[in-house]
């Protein structure tokens, strides 16, 4: 069917399916699906309407309002919503987007396990089998293909299982980060201390393989490089401040010697700690 709703570009169709008793008892099923050009000015406001709603947006940009937050989804990204809440999406600038209404026993899990307080806009690193398995459901409907609600639901769980991997990719690399960050936080506040490779990975929980790994990724620098350049940054503070002599500098930064932190310092900045001091004009 052609939409004829205000603000939806004449051409944008949409199909509404009833799924059969076993559909509604065993599986995942789809209720309407559509290909909608959206105009600027499109918003649609609801209390509830009994589904949840996947839109893969296409071109353009959307924003979409639940649970009293605002959330921008754009090209490429997949919107995720919980229909039987309030809630709302539209558009200042047009968007175009595939998408679905669809139900089943195991919908709200699912969409529980997604979501997962992380909201409803999610990005996916390759987009592909999403928009296959998307795509498929629409163009059944589209071109009058035979129903088989198995089939459907075997589609559906796949753009779940996209959507939870993409979750899980997040939620590892943000926990990855938060290791990194910890670790930076630890050097920084025992930056006169020892700090060897295997005492900064077990702070981290992490063999000295893979946390050297993810600290390079994180920082750019390898987990040596990185407290060499805390040390001399510290030392660059210290050598501002005009009250340290070179040696307590030295040694207040965790090196071992003060020609070691000399010979360090000279390779990183390309002057001696006497001559920095100098170009600082330290009074």
């Amino acid at each position: 069917m052609l939409s004829t709703e205000k603000y939806i570009r004449e051409g944008s169709d949409f199909y509404v399916y009833t799924p059969g008793a076993m559909a509604k008892g065993l599986l995942l099923y789809p209720m309407i699906i559509g290909y909608f050009r959206y105009l600027p000015g499109y918003w649609i406001r609801r209390q509830s309407f009994d589904s949840f709603l996947i839109m893969y947006i296409r071109k353009g940009s959307c924003t979409v309002e639940l649970d009293g937050r605002t959330y921008h989804a754009y090209e490429g990204n997949v919107v995720l919503i919980d229909c039987y809440r309030p809630h709302a999406y539209g558009t200042d600038t047009g968007w175009e987007a595939e998408w679905i209404h669809y139900d089943g026993r195991q919908a709200r899990g699912y969409y529980n396990a997604i979501v997962n307080d992380a909201g409803p806009v999610i990005t996916l690193k390759d987009t592909y089998r999403f928009e296959k398995y998307l795509h498929k459901i629409y163009v059944s409907f589209r071109d009058s293909l035979s129903i088989r609600e198995a089939l459907f639901n075997n589609y559906l769980v796949n753009l779940m299982t996209e959507l939870l991997l993409a979750r899980n990719q997040d939620a590892a690399e943000q926990g990855s980060r938060g290791v990194i960050d910890d670790t930076i936080a630890y050097i920084t506040e025992h930056i006169r201390d020892e700090l060897a490779l295997g005492q900064l990975a077990e702070q981290a929980a992490l063999s000295p393989f893979y946390f050297s790994r993810l600290f390079k990724k994180e920082t750019g620098f390898t987990p040596h490089e990185y407290v060499i350049e805390a040390r001399v940054n510290a030392a660059k503070y210290f050598l501002q401040s005009g009250k340290m002599s070179i040696k307590d500098i030295c040694f207040s930064c965790g090196f071992t010697s003060e020609s070691s932190f000399c010979t360090t310092f000279k390779k990183v900045t390309g002057q001696t700690p006497s001559q920095y001091r100098a170009s600082v004009d330290v009074q």
